[in-house]
């Protein structure tokens, strides 16, 4: 190996990556592979102890500098207290975001009108509205950079979903409605940086194994409907760095995502309405 090419792959410190819903799941998995790569992190989640407990952990496996920061991005002051970090600039000596996971959500169900207005309320307020109010905040911040000659890929990862791909989710309208929201305006911000030098990644999880989905393991959901969180973290981090603007992971969900495209959409629809 080259000395150049020793260079490039040494740890860099100086990369920051803010992770959302970082203290368990694919949250936590996102901060483990950042922190394998070198990067800095800022957690995010609303419990302090477990982002304790991991920022401990990764301190001690990788040595990796980290910001913990205990906020519900659900309310409007934690969501304020988020949006004011990823806006640094760097310019008070607190480090400029170059990467942001927009990861945390709630994927409450049921029948639509069975739903409290106000859970419904709480899961557009984590799912759609907190991830546009980050994203709005970071990429001025990383187009300036860019701009300035910033020797180092910036962007924002955002989590979408395959329920939001389904054009009738009977028992998940609201969820993937509001995935759908972020995967048509994810790709049409993505269009719009990506000239400016920043790049915006939709990653299309299917079902992974993590809290979110407890109801679905236990009803006995085939172990091919499953695609690892390793996996999901690992070709997101992998289609962002190569500047793609949507990736799905894994065999099984890539041929259901091109199924979805080519099937008339009233054949799917009749599908849903017969398992509603």
């Amino acid at each position: 190996m080259s000395e150049a090419d020793r260079t490039r792959n040494r740890p860099d410190p100086s990369r920051t990556a803010l992770v959302t819903g970082a203290s368990r799941g694919i949250g936590e998995e996102y901060a483990r592979s950042l922190a394998q790569r070198g990067y800095s992190l800022v957690l995010v989640a609303r419990s302090r102890e477990n982002l304790e407990d991991l920022a401990g952990d990764l301190r001690g496996s990788y040595g990796t500098d980290i910001e913990v920061l205990a906020a519900d991005l659900g309310t409007p002051e934690g969501l304020a207290t988020v949006v004011e970090r990823v806006s640094a600039d760097g310019s008070d000596g607190t480090a400029p975001i170059d990467l942001l996971v927009n990861n945390a959500g709630r994927g409450d169900g049921g029948v639509f009108v069975d739903q409290e207005p106000d859970d419904i309320d709480a899961m557009i307020d984590l799912n759609v509205r907190a991830v546009l109010h980050l994203t709005r905040a970071v990429l001025p911040v990383q187009i300036a950079r860019a701009a300035s000659g910033a020797d180092r890929r910036l962007g924002v990862i955002n989590v979408s979903s395959m329920a939001g791909e389904v054009p009738s989710n009977p028992g998940g309208s609201v969820y993937g409605g509001g995935k759908k929201f972020i995967a048509l305006w994810s790709e049409s911000v993505s269009a719009e940086v990506r000239g400016k030098g920043v790049y915006v990644t939709t990653v299309f999880p299917g079902f992974v194994r993590t809290d979110m989905t407890r109801g679905v393991q236990e009803q006995g959901m085939p172990e091919f409907a499953f695609v690892a969180k390793e996996q999901v973290v690992r070709d997101s981090l992998r289609a962002w760095s190569a500047g793609r603007s949507v990736v799905v992971p894994g065999a099984a969900y890539k041929t259901a995502d091109g199924l979805l495209r080519v099937l008339p959409r009233s054949l799917v629809r009749a599908v849903a309405r017969r398992m509603a």
